[in-house]
């Protein structure tokens, strides 16, 4: 079956399959994932308007770059494959790549301190310097049910926005950015806040917010810093600790 997809499709589909399924492991090896649910989901090189997202049954650490499965904005399959797809995970994921040409990958996620947080009135409080990253593009949706009704799709690409992170209350967490790379950093900063966040106020200490100046200036700072998020810097490393511990996702 690999040599198969790899010989149907483009170089650059092929190299996107192989980092999308690197995506899925570096979920599960940072313990971020929710057995077969939740999704990463990438645009695929070219003019047509498809992309990757998991086959619907394989754990994270399962999922290779032969096994994602293609499909059209409509949820088709545009290439022959033995796994079908969640439809919840389509109705998010589809909604935000036919809304934002920007967003080449999305990432969505049921993270224990992700929902937590999602189901606090305050949300994401400027408690860390991770926290700023995500309050420079953060946005709310509020919790619809499970993500089968195709309407929501409308009201969820509204409160998205132009913005880079999502909360969706009750429900998780949610990063886009223009490449996979970019999408995954993303997400760890945003994860990573919501841990901060937690542990903080379990503490029982009174909190120390950032000062509003510092989170007003935020936006330019983060560009400079990240350089435009910076995935790229950090992700050979993620893929050479994957080899070492779960190698095999581009087969």
């Amino acid at each position: 079956m690999t040599s198969s997809v790899k010989q149907q499709v483009s170089e650059q589909e092929w190299q996107t399959r192989v980092d999308l399924a690197a995506s899925y492991r570096a979920v599960a090896m940072f313990g971020w994932d929710d057995l077969v649910f939740t999704h990463i989901s990438a645009r695929v090189p070219g003019p047509e308007h498809h992309f990757l997202i998991n086959p619907y049954g394989l754990m994270f650490e399962e999922v290779t770059a032969s096994s994602l499965v293609k499909i059209d904005l409509q949820g088709n399959k545009v290439m022959d494959s033995e796994y079908e797809i969640n439809p919840a995970g389509f109705t998010i994921h589809s909604a935000v790549h036919e809304a934002r040409d920007d967003a080449k990958c999305v990432m969505h996620l049921h993270t224990a301190a992700g929902i937590a947080v999602s189901a606090t009135k305050e949300g994401l409080l400027p408690l860390s310097q991770q926290s700023l990253f995500a309050l420079s593009s953060l946005s709310y949706h509020d919790y619809e049910g499970v993500a089968l009704n195709p309407d929501e799709k409308t009201r969820l690409v509204a409160d998205l926005g132009e913005t880079n992170f999502m909360i969706l209350r009750n429900h998780g967490l949610l990063t886009c950015a223009g490449s996979i790379a970019d999408a995954f950093l993303a997400m760890y900063l945003l994860e990573c806040s919501c841990q901060i966040q937690l542990k903080a106020q379990a503490s029982g200490q009174e909190l120390i917010p950032i000062p509003s100046q510092i989170l007003a200036g935020i936006q330019a700072q983060a560009k400079q810093v990240t350089r435009s998020a910076g995935g790229s810097l950090a992700w050979p490393g993620i893929l050479r600790k994957l080899d070492r511990i779960n190698p095999g996702y581009d087969l």
